[in-house]
């Protein structure tokens, strides 16, 4: 006669749900490491479009001009006349470029005088923000 064991073995199973639970926390975690790495020093403006290529400086300062002619420096609020003091503590001795995303209803002439000014406050290179289609 053969007694039976009170006490079976059981396979193990892998639960996959959570796996999945792990999967999906894993993945919010990095998108919103990946946000806040971006750098978002400028206001909202509505870009043109335009294919551009990337850019390869590392922390550009971005001048922005809205639509209806405020000029701003990584988000400090600026004028015509005040753009070069403004922007002149910005700038770093290595990297002397600028990003400029105007509002595509932007005046031109407030776009031409703002990077004047920025070329008195001693910013060689100017960079166009656009919009990719």
């Amino acid at each position: 006669m053969k007694l039976k064991r009170s006490r079976e073995s059981r396979r193990g199973r892998i639960e996959i749900i959570p796996m999945i639970d792990v999967m999906f926390f894993l993945l919010v975690t990095f998108m919103l490491a990946s946000l806040s790495m971006q750098s978002l020093n400028s206001i909202t403006v509505n870009l043109p479009e335009g294919a551009a290529d990337k850019l390869d400086h590392v922390e550009p300062v971005t001048l922005t001009i809205t639509n209806d002619g405020k000029v701003f420096a990584d988000k400090t609020p600026a004028n015509i006349d005040t753009l070069a003091s403004v922007l002149k503590p910005m700038l770093s001795a290595a990297d002397r470029g600028v990003v400029v995303a105007a509002d595509s209803a932007a005046p031109e002439g407030v776009v031409v005088q703002a990077m004047i000014a920025a070329r008195l406050a001693g910013v060689e290179h100017f960079l166009i923000a656009v919009k990719t289609k």
